[in-house]
């Protein structure tokens, strides 16, 4: 007796098993090409594959939700800091964000945001809520474009 294909069934049934005990991060990655991150501060955002110079120093609470391949992210967090005008310049908002995160402004019912380099940024209810990419209109009228 062959029992080749049920051990074939046996270990794709085990590795899907796997999957599903991970968690939705790793069936997100793989099949969606999407991952999410929390960091507490900006200390541990330092471990994030992104890069976003607008977020302030007090940053708390911080959580991602981006493209596995680095094209899209967005942003939220905690924050009382205003945003550096070095970095950041309030305009009319051109663009939206490719994905949401629990929590976030609807940016639908925002008309002015901030440019900041690639990153558009609008207030959250405790904080600051980016994405990127902005729309190149967006990004051209930034102070750190």
């Amino acid at each position: 007796m062959n029992t080749t294909p049920r051990r074939t069934v046996a270990t794709l049934a085990l590795t899907l098993i796997a999957a599903a005990l991970t968690g939705c991060s790793a069936t997100d990655a793989l099949i969606h090409k999407e991952k999410t991150g929390e960091y507490a501060d900006v200390t541990a955002l330092a471990d994030w594959d992104g890069n976003a110079p607008w977020v302030p120093s007090d940053a708390t609470d911080i959580r991602t939700h981006e493209s596995t391949d680095g094209k899209s992210a967005v942003l939220l967090l905690d924050s009382s800091t205003e945003l550096d005008p070095t970095l950041c310049a309030e305009i009319d908002r051109q663009s939206a964000p490719a994905f949401s995160i629990e929590g976030a402004p609807d940016v639908y019912k925002t008309d002015r945001v901030f440019a900041c380099g690639d990153w558009t940024v609008a207030p959250a209810e405790d904080g600051w809520y980016g994405w990127t990419p902005s729309d190149p209109d967006e990004k051209d009228q930034s102070p750190s474009a």
